[in-house]
Protein backbone atom coordinates (compact mmCIF):
# COMPACT_ATOMS: atom_id res chain seq x y z
CA UNK A 1 0.00 0.00 0.00
CA UNK A 2 1.19 3.40 -0.45
CA UNK A 3 3.12 5.42 2.43
CA UNK A 4 3.44 8.78 2.75
CA UNK A 5 6.27 9.68 1.68
CA UNK A 6 5.75 8.08 -1.67
CA UNK A 7 2.47 9.38 -1.56
CA UNK A 8 3.74 12.68 -1.63
CA UNK A 9 6.46 11.51 -4.27
CA UNK A 10 3.70 10.10 -6.66
CA UNK A 11 2.08 13.24 -6.66
CA UNK A 12 4.61 15.49 -7.89
CA UNK A 13 5.09 12.82 -10.70
CA UNK A 14 1.48 13.17 -11.42
CA UNK A 15 1.78 17.11 -11.94
CA UNK A 16 4.34 16.33 -14.23
CA UNK A 17 2.58 13.52 -16.21
CA UNK A 18 -0.61 15.73 -16.51
CA UNK A 19 1.45 18.83 -18.40
CA UNK A 20 2.97 15.73 -21.27
CA UNK A 21 -0.70 14.95 -22.13
CA UNK A 22 -2.21 16.18 -25.51
CA UNK A 23 -4.39 18.98 -25.13
CA UNK A 24 -6.79 16.40 -27.12
CA UNK A 25 -7.74 14.44 -24.34
CA UNK A 26 -9.90 14.35 -21.67
CA UNK A 27 -10.14 14.30 -18.20
CA UNK A 28 -10.97 11.13 -15.77
CA UNK A 29 -13.72 12.84 -14.22
CA UNK A 30 -15.54 13.23 -17.64
CA UNK A 31 -15.06 10.08 -18.99
CA UNK A 32 -16.05 8.03 -15.78
CA UNK A 33 -17.72 7.95 -12.83
CA UNK A 34 -16.69 6.27 -9.64
CA UNK A 35 -18.38 2.56 -9.02
CA UNK A 36 -20.51 3.28 -5.50
CA UNK A 37 -20.56 7.08 -5.81
CA UNK A 38 -24.21 8.54 -7.10
CA UNK A 39 -26.55 9.76 -5.99
CA UNK A 40 -30.22 8.52 -4.86
CA UNK A 41 -33.63 9.28 -5.98
CA UNK A 42 -36.36 10.92 -3.77
CA UNK A 43 -40.14 11.11 -4.07
CA UNK A 44 -42.95 12.63 -1.80
CA UNK A 45 -46.41 13.23 -1.91
CA UNK A 46 -47.53 16.41 -0.10
CA UNK A 47 -50.39 19.41 -0.45
CA UNK A 48 -49.61 22.74 -2.30
CA UNK A 49 -51.85 25.84 -0.74
CA UNK A 50 -52.61 29.37 -2.11
CA UNK A 51 -53.62 29.15 -5.61
CA UNK A 52 -55.97 31.60 -6.94
CA UNK A 53 -58.84 29.36 -7.88
CA UNK A 54 -56.88 26.27 -10.35
CA UNK A 55 -56.56 23.75 -7.33
CA UNK A 56 -58.14 20.50 -7.74
CA UNK A 57 -61.46 21.56 -6.35
CA UNK A 58 -63.89 18.63 -5.05
CA UNK A 59 -61.11 15.70 -5.22
CA UNK A 60 -61.83 13.00 -2.75
CA UNK A 61 -58.12 12.74 -2.77
CA UNK A 62 -57.11 16.71 -2.01
CA UNK A 63 -59.63 16.61 0.62
CA UNK A 64 -58.63 13.82 2.44
CA UNK A 65 -54.93 15.22 2.28
CA UNK A 66 -56.33 18.43 3.98
CA UNK A 67 -58.55 17.14 6.52
CA UNK A 68 -55.37 14.86 7.66
CA UNK A 69 -53.15 18.08 8.15
CA UNK A 70 -55.49 20.26 9.60
CA UNK A 71 -56.84 17.39 12.30
CA UNK A 72 -53.15 17.69 13.45
CA UNK A 73 -53.54 21.36 14.95
CA UNK A 74 -56.74 20.16 16.82
CA UNK A 75 -59.25 21.09 14.15
CA UNK A 76 -61.88 18.52 13.87
CA UNK A 77 -63.74 18.66 10.63
CA UNK A 78 -65.07 15.99 7.76
CA UNK A 79 -63.60 16.16 4.10
CA UNK A 80 -66.88 17.07 2.65
CA UNK A 81 -66.07 20.56 4.11
CA UNK A 82 -63.29 21.33 2.49
CA UNK A 83 -63.54 23.16 -0.57
CA UNK A 84 -59.82 22.15 -2.40
CA UNK A 85 -60.34 24.93 -5.10
CA UNK A 86 -57.05 27.03 -3.64
CA UNK A 87 -55.18 23.73 -3.29
CA UNK A 88 -53.75 20.87 -5.08
CA UNK A 89 -52.35 17.25 -4.69
CA UNK A 90 -48.87 17.14 -5.81
CA UNK A 91 -45.70 14.72 -6.05
CA UNK A 92 -42.78 15.99 -4.72
CA UNK A 93 -39.47 14.81 -6.24
CA UNK A 94 -35.73 15.38 -5.67
CA UNK A 95 -32.27 14.32 -6.14
CA UNK A 96 -30.12 13.33 -3.44
CA UNK A 97 -26.11 13.65 -4.39
CA UNK A 98 -23.40 11.74 -3.00
CA UNK A 99 -22.04 12.29 0.36
CA UNK A 100 -24.98 14.83 1.37
CA UNK A 101 -24.81 15.91 4.88
CA UNK A 102 -28.14 17.05 6.93
CA UNK A 103 -28.71 20.29 6.95
CA UNK A 104 -28.10 20.35 3.31
CA UNK A 105 -30.15 21.87 1.00
CA UNK A 106 -31.53 20.88 -2.15
CA UNK A 107 -33.77 21.68 -5.19
CA UNK A 108 -37.31 19.50 -5.27
CA UNK A 109 -39.76 19.59 -7.93
CA UNK A 110 -43.61 19.73 -7.75
CA UNK A 111 -46.04 18.50 -10.20
CA UNK A 112 -49.39 17.45 -10.22
CA UNK A 113 -50.96 14.38 -8.57
CA UNK A 114 -54.68 15.57 -9.82
CA UNK A 115 -57.04 17.66 -11.19
CA UNK A 116 -55.17 21.10 -10.63
CA UNK A 117 -54.65 23.45 -13.99
CA UNK A 118 -51.89 25.66 -12.57
CA UNK A 119 -49.69 25.60 -9.49
CA UNK A 120 -48.57 29.45 -10.16
CA UNK A 121 -48.52 31.54 -6.78
CA UNK A 122 -48.88 27.99 -4.27
CA UNK A 123 -47.11 27.21 -1.32
CA UNK A 124 -45.86 23.74 -0.62
CA UNK A 125 -46.29 22.98 2.81
CA UNK A 126 -44.21 20.23 4.98
CA UNK A 127 -43.83 17.26 3.09
CA UNK A 128 -41.30 14.08 3.69
CA UNK A 129 -39.03 12.60 1.21
CA UNK A 130 -38.60 9.23 1.08
CA UNK A 131 -35.65 6.75 -0.50
CA UNK A 132 -36.47 3.65 -2.34
CA UNK A 133 -36.10 1.92 1.20
CA UNK A 134 -39.06 3.49 2.34
CA UNK A 135 -36.93 5.86 4.56
CA UNK A 136 -37.80 9.96 5.58
CA UNK A 137 -34.10 11.49 4.24
CA UNK A 138 -35.31 15.52 3.37
CA UNK A 139 -38.23 17.55 4.31
CA UNK A 140 -39.57 19.82 1.54
CA UNK A 141 -41.25 22.80 1.80
CA UNK A 142 -41.74 26.41 0.29
CA UNK A 143 -43.23 28.66 -2.59
CA UNK A 144 -43.04 27.26 -5.90
CA UNK A 145 -41.72 28.84 -9.39
CA UNK A 146 -43.67 28.05 -11.60
CA UNK A 147 -42.59 29.06 -15.74
CA UNK A 148 -46.07 27.83 -17.30
CA UNK A 149 -48.97 29.82 -17.50
CA UNK A 150 -52.22 29.13 -18.30
CA UNK A 151 -55.89 31.17 -18.49
CA UNK A 152 -59.41 30.53 -19.45
CA UNK A 153 -62.04 32.45 -20.46
CA UNK A 154 -66.19 31.81 -19.55
CA UNK A 155 -66.72 30.66 -23.55
CA UNK A 156 -64.41 27.97 -22.81
CA UNK A 157 -61.56 29.56 -24.49
CA UNK A 158 -57.74 28.41 -23.03
CA UNK A 159 -54.28 29.73 -23.51
CA UNK A 160 -51.09 27.86 -21.95
CA UNK A 161 -48.06 28.28 -22.14
CA UNK A 162 -45.50 25.97 -21.27
CA UNK A 163 -45.99 23.76 -18.38
CA UNK A 164 -47.95 25.56 -15.56
CA UNK A 165 -48.70 22.06 -13.63
CA UNK A 166 -44.83 21.73 -12.85
CA UNK A 167 -42.93 24.03 -10.33
CA UNK A 168 -39.58 23.87 -9.09
CA UNK A 169 -38.75 25.11 -5.38
CA UNK A 170 -34.86 26.23 -5.70
CA UNK A 171 -33.01 25.16 -2.14
CA UNK A 172 -36.89 23.84 -1.05
CA UNK A 173 -35.52 20.59 0.25
CA UNK A 174 -33.38 19.91 3.78
CA UNK A 175 -31.64 16.89 3.85
CA UNK A 176 -32.35 15.11 7.28
CA UNK A 177 -30.32 12.18 6.92
CA UNK A 178 -27.19 11.11 5.54
CA UNK A 179 -26.68 7.91 3.38
CA UNK A 180 -24.10 5.64 4.05
CA UNK A 181 -20.88 5.36 1.74
CA UNK A 182 -17.85 2.81 1.99
CA UNK A 183 -16.06 5.15 -0.34
CA UNK A 184 -13.45 5.44 2.81
CA UNK A 185 -13.40 2.18 3.89
CA UNK A 186 -12.43 0.33 0.13
CA UNK A 187 -9.07 -1.25 -0.37
CA UNK A 188 -10.17 -0.67 -4.61
CA UNK A 189 -12.04 2.01 -6.50
CA UNK A 190 -13.37 1.08 -9.44
CA UNK A 191 -13.69 3.51 -12.35
CA UNK A 192 -16.43 3.32 -14.69
CA UNK A 193 -16.81 3.99 -18.08
CA UNK A 194 -19.65 6.75 -19.36
CA UNK A 195 -19.51 4.76 -23.01
CA UNK A 196 -17.64 1.08 -22.61
CA UNK A 197 -14.73 0.71 -24.86
CA UNK A 198 -11.88 -2.24 -24.52
CA UNK A 199 -9.49 0.26 -26.02
CA UNK A 200 -10.29 3.19 -23.89
CA UNK A 201 -10.46 1.04 -21.08
CA UNK A 202 -6.56 -0.37 -21.30
CA UNK A 203 -5.86 3.44 -22.23
CA UNK A 204 -7.17 4.39 -18.78
CA UNK A 205 -5.36 1.58 -16.80
CA UNK A 206 -2.02 2.60 -18.80
CA UNK A 207 -2.07 6.17 -18.16
CA UNK A 208 -2.55 5.45 -14.30
CA UNK A 209 0.27 3.14 -14.23
CA UNK A 210 2.26 5.62 -15.84
CA UNK A 211 2.15 8.17 -13.52
CA UNK A 212 1.49 5.68 -10.10
CA UNK A 213 3.31 2.41 -10.77
CA UNK A 214 2.98 -0.84 -12.65
CA UNK A 215 -0.35 -2.77 -11.16
CA UNK A 216 -2.22 -0.06 -9.12
CA UNK A 217 -4.69 -0.37 -11.89
CA UNK A 218 -6.01 -2.69 -14.12
CA UNK A 219 -8.57 -2.60 -16.72
CA UNK A 220 -11.35 -5.58 -15.83
CA UNK A 221 -13.91 -5.67 -19.17
CA UNK A 222 -14.86 -3.04 -21.48
CA UNK A 223 -15.93 -0.37 -18.70
CA UNK A 224 -14.55 -0.57 -15.38
CA UNK A 225 -11.17 -0.10 -14.73
CA UNK A 226 -10.26 -1.38 -10.77
CA UNK A 227 -7.30 0.83 -9.54
CA UNK A 228 -5.45 0.15 -6.00
CA UNK A 229 -6.25 2.82 -3.12
CA UNK A 230 -4.45 4.39 -0.19
CA UNK A 231 -5.02 2.36 2.94
CA UNK A 232 -5.07 5.32 5.28
CA UNK A 233 -8.43 7.55 4.70
CA UNK A 234 -7.01 11.05 4.92
CA UNK A 235 -4.86 10.26 1.58
CA UNK A 236 -7.77 8.67 -0.55
CA UNK A 237 -9.71 11.54 -1.02
CA UNK A 238 -6.84 13.33 -2.50
CA UNK A 239 -5.48 10.26 -4.45
CA UNK A 240 -9.04 10.42 -5.99
CA UNK A 241 -8.28 13.79 -6.73
CA UNK A 242 -5.35 13.34 -8.76
CA UNK A 243 -6.79 10.26 -10.39
CA UNK A 244 -9.18 12.34 -12.01
CA UNK A 245 -7.20 15.11 -13.59
CA UNK A 246 -5.41 11.92 -15.35
CA UNK A 247 -6.39 12.91 -18.82
CA UNK A 248 -6.50 9.96 -21.59
CA UNK A 249 -7.29 10.59 -25.28
CA UNK A 250 -10.10 8.20 -25.79
CA UNK A 251 -10.14 5.42 -28.51
CA UNK A 252 -12.35 6.14 -31.64
CA UNK A 253 -15.73 4.95 -31.21
CA UNK A 254 -16.93 2.33 -33.75
CA UNK A 255 -18.12 3.50 -36.99
CA UNK A 256 -22.03 4.25 -36.69
CA UNK A 257 -24.96 6.30 -38.59
CA UNK A 258 -27.37 7.30 -36.15
CA UNK A 259 -31.10 8.28 -37.46
CA UNK A 260 -33.72 10.18 -35.98
CA UNK A 261 -37.18 8.84 -37.99
CA UNK A 262 -39.09 11.71 -36.22
CA UNK A 263 -36.54 14.54 -36.82
CA UNK A 264 -34.67 12.85 -40.11
CA UNK A 265 -31.79 14.24 -37.95
CA UNK A 266 -28.66 12.09 -39.52
CA UNK A 267 -25.56 11.71 -37.86
CA UNK A 268 -22.33 9.64 -39.30
CA UNK A 269 -19.62 9.00 -37.54
CA UNK A 270 -16.31 9.87 -38.82
CA UNK A 271 -14.97 6.12 -39.39
CA UNK A 272 -18.03 4.91 -41.29
CA UNK A 273 -16.61 3.35 -44.48
CA UNK A 274 -18.15 2.07 -47.93
CA UNK A 275 -17.36 -0.57 -49.63
CA UNK A 276 -17.77 -0.18 -53.54
CA UNK A 277 -21.68 0.65 -54.70
CA UNK A 278 -23.33 1.73 -57.42
CA UNK A 279 -26.57 3.88 -56.60
CA UNK A 280 -29.37 5.04 -58.61
CA UNK A 281 -32.09 7.14 -56.52
CA UNK A 282 -35.10 8.56 -58.40
CA UNK A 283 -38.75 8.57 -57.63
CA UNK A 284 -41.81 8.09 -60.00
CA UNK A 285 -44.99 10.71 -59.71
CA UNK A 286 -48.56 9.53 -61.13
CA UNK A 287 -51.09 12.37 -61.30
CA UNK A 288 -55.31 11.75 -61.70
CA UNK A 289 -57.39 14.68 -63.01
CA UNK A 290 -61.14 14.28 -62.93
CA UNK A 291 -63.67 16.85 -64.79
CA UNK A 292 -67.09 16.01 -65.05
CA UNK A 293 -68.34 17.88 -68.75
CA UNK A 294 -72.06 19.03 -68.12
CA UNK A 295 -74.07 18.98 -71.66
CA UNK A 296 -77.05 20.37 -72.06
CA UNK A 297 -79.53 17.78 -74.18
CA UNK A 298 -82.33 18.83 -76.33
CA UNK A 299 -85.54 17.41 -77.46
CA UNK A 300 -86.78 17.90 -81.11
CA UNK A 301 -90.11 17.91 -81.99
CA UNK A 302 -91.47 17.50 -85.72
CA UNK A 303 -95.50 18.84 -86.31
CA UNK A 304 -96.67 19.34 -89.99
CA UNK A 305 -92.95 20.13 -91.47
CA UNK A 306 -92.01 22.26 -88.38
CA UNK A 307 -89.26 21.62 -85.90
CA UNK A 308 -89.22 22.33 -82.13
CA UNK A 309 -86.92 22.65 -79.94
CA UNK A 310 -87.16 22.10 -76.45
CA UNK A 311 -84.69 21.53 -73.64
CA UNK A 312 -84.29 18.64 -72.20
CA UNK A 313 -82.12 16.99 -69.44
CA UNK A 314 -78.68 17.80 -68.55
CA UNK A 315 -75.75 14.55 -69.54
CA UNK A 316 -72.46 14.29 -66.92
CA UNK A 317 -69.70 13.02 -69.25
CA UNK A 318 -66.69 12.29 -66.82
CA UNK A 319 -63.30 13.06 -68.31
CA UNK A 320 -60.31 11.65 -66.65
CA UNK A 321 -56.58 12.49 -67.01
CA UNK A 322 -53.93 10.15 -66.47
CA UNK A 323 -50.18 11.75 -66.52
CA UNK A 324 -46.82 10.04 -65.21
CA UNK A 325 -43.78 11.43 -64.90
CA UNK A 326 -40.22 9.73 -63.79
CA UNK A 327 -38.03 12.16 -62.29
CA UNK A 328 -34.20 11.48 -64.12
CA UNK A 329 -32.51 8.94 -61.42
CA UNK A 330 -29.48 10.40 -59.77
CA UNK A 331 -26.42 7.45 -59.58
CA UNK A 332 -23.21 7.62 -58.15
CA UNK A 333 -20.45 5.58 -57.59
CA UNK A 334 -18.63 4.75 -53.83
CA UNK A 335 -14.98 4.20 -54.43
CA UNK A 336 -13.32 1.63 -52.15
CA UNK A 337 -12.81 2.91 -48.20
CA UNK A 338 -14.95 6.35 -49.09
CA UNK A 339 -14.39 7.80 -45.74
CA UNK A 340 -17.16 10.77 -44.56
CA UNK A 341 -16.71 13.87 -46.57
CA UNK A 342 -17.27 11.69 -50.22
CA UNK A 343 -20.29 10.09 -48.90
CA UNK A 344 -21.81 13.43 -47.46
CA UNK A 345 -21.20 15.32 -50.50
CA UNK A 346 -22.26 12.16 -52.45
CA UNK A 347 -25.87 12.21 -50.49
CA UNK A 348 -26.40 16.05 -50.63
CA UNK A 349 -25.86 15.92 -54.33
CA UNK A 350 -29.01 13.59 -54.75
CA UNK A 351 -31.00 16.41 -53.05
CA UNK A 352 -33.25 14.37 -51.40
CA UNK A 353 -35.28 14.20 -48.69
CA UNK A 354 -34.26 13.31 -45.32
CA UNK A 355 -36.42 9.81 -45.84
CA UNK A 356 -35.00 9.15 -48.78
CA UNK A 357 -31.70 9.69 -47.43
CA UNK A 358 -32.52 6.98 -44.56
CA UNK A 359 -33.23 4.65 -47.21
CA UNK A 360 -30.53 4.62 -49.49
CA UNK A 361 -28.36 4.45 -45.93
CA UNK A 362 -30.66 0.92 -45.43
CA UNK A 363 -30.28 -0.50 -48.84
CA UNK A 364 -26.52 0.18 -48.65
CA UNK A 365 -26.66 -1.63 -45.12
CA UNK A 366 -28.78 -4.64 -47.11
CA UNK A 367 -26.28 -5.21 -49.77
CA UNK A 368 -23.01 -5.01 -47.53
CA UNK A 369 -21.49 -1.61 -48.76
CA UNK A 370 -21.54 0.34 -45.16
CA UNK A 371 -19.42 -0.68 -42.82
CA UNK A 372 -20.97 0.44 -40.13
CA UNK A 373 -23.79 0.19 -37.18
CA UNK A 374 -27.17 1.94 -38.84
CA UNK A 375 -28.94 3.04 -35.37
CA UNK A 376 -33.03 3.99 -35.99
CA UNK A 377 -34.02 6.18 -33.29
Amino acid sequence: MFGKLHYFCLTFIASVGFSLVTASADRLKDMTSIAGVRSNQLVGYGVVVGLAGTGDGNAALTQQALQSMISQFGVVTSSGNINGKNAASVIVTAELPPFSKPGQKLDVVVSTAGQAKSLRGGTLLMTPLLGADGETYAIAQGNLMVGGLGVAGGDGSSLTVNIPTVGRIPGGGTIERMIENSFLERENLVFNLHQGDFSTSNKVADAINKIFGDGVAVALDATSVKVRAPSDPEQKVSFVSLLENIEVEPDRPRAKVVVNARTGTIVIGGDVRVMPAAVTHGSLTVRVKEDINVNQAQNIAVTDGVAATTPGDAVATPDTQITAQEELARAFIFDPGVELSSIVNALNAVGGTPSDLVAILEALREAGALRAELIII
